[in-house]
């Protein structure tokens, strides 16, 4: 590929996007950092599209700030025509960005919150199939060049599968995995050379986390050593894409900290990110094979 690889990913203003977008970038990608906040001061946590892509070319990689609104399908068409516009050309599409409020993970059952934490399911879900419905047709004639066409993966996390701050949560989350499932289907009987994956992240080193954590370490000191960092996942992406088995796992849902160990991309103090699977039993699902079409 004579330009290095174009990324996009949602919702990366902080968070796992801030990190996931400069561990890209530390690979020499070109990578478009889309989200709301500008300033300091847009959101309740700190962090700006602008920083991020700063931080994604300190990396080594060109960051471009996109200022999107996820939750408007307009504007996350336009973001993928800019890319197109600018590059020609999208391989790796992160789908990261949800709406996540402070109520959500607050003491009390769904009905006692806000109704607005249902907005992790109008965005998250979504918003990432109306980013990939724009980046898929690029991406099917992309690999027709018999070279890698793309790779579209969704930011999950084991909450899928378990109990895990409501349900709006677990709909978001399961919503994700098996939504790269039914793409993977379509890519697969397209005879595409995309992969469409998602990925289940471990308790990050992120800004919200950690000011938890700062606020309440007893209640947190279970994650004491558990945490992974935020660039874990950018870090697996690369891999993936440039795995020559990368069509092996179109539809899967994948726990990041194995597909880490099976890279050799060691994480915090240079040791194995933990994962869940390995700690709970708990993994991804399996889904069936037959389908109506």
């Amino acid at each position: 590929m004579s330009q290095p690889p174009v990324a996009i990913v949602t919702g990366s203003s902080r968070g796992a996007g801030r990190g996931i977008a400069t561990a890209l970038g530390s690979h020499g990608a070109t990578v478009y950092v889309t989200g709301r906040s500008q300033k300091e001061g847009d959101a309740s946590m700190p962090g700006t599209i602008h920083a991020t892509a700063a931080e994604v070319t300190a990396a080594g990689g060109k960051g471009i700030a996109v200022a999107c609104d996820s939750s408007k399908d307009e504007e996350v068409g336009a973001l993928v025509e800019q890319v197109i516009a600018e590059q020609g050309r999208v391989d790796i599409l992160i789908n990261n960005a949800c709406a996540i409020y402070d109520e959500l993970s607050m003491p009390g059952n769904f009905w006692e919150k806000p109704l607005k934490i249902g907005d992790m399911i109008n965005v998250g879900v979504r918003s990432g199939f109306v980013a990939s419905w724009h980046v898929a047709p690029h991406m099917v004639r992309q690999g027709q060049n018999g070279k890698t066409g793309g790779l579209i993966l969704f930011t999950s996390s084991p909450g899928a599968m378990h109990y895990c701050f409501g349900p709006a949560y677990g709909a978001h989350k399961a919503g994700l995995d098996k939504m790269a499932f039914d793409m993977g289907v379509d890519f697969a009987d397209a005879g595409s050379k995309v992969a469409a994956v998602s990925i289940w992240m471990g308790a990050l080193t992120s800004e919200r986390l950690l000011e938890m954590i700062a606020a309440e370490p007893e209640k947190f000191k279970h994650l004491e050593g558990q945490l992974e960092s935020t660039g874990l996942t950018g870090h697996v992406a690369w891999a993936l894409f440039n795995d020559p088995k990368l069509l092996d796992y179109n539809g899967k849902t994948l726990v990041g900290a194995d597909m880490a160990k099976h890279y050799g991309i060691t994480d915090l103090g240079g040791q194995f990110a933990p994962s869940f699977r390995e700690q709970t039993g708990i993994a991804p699902a399996e889904y069936g094979a037959y389908k109506v079409k």
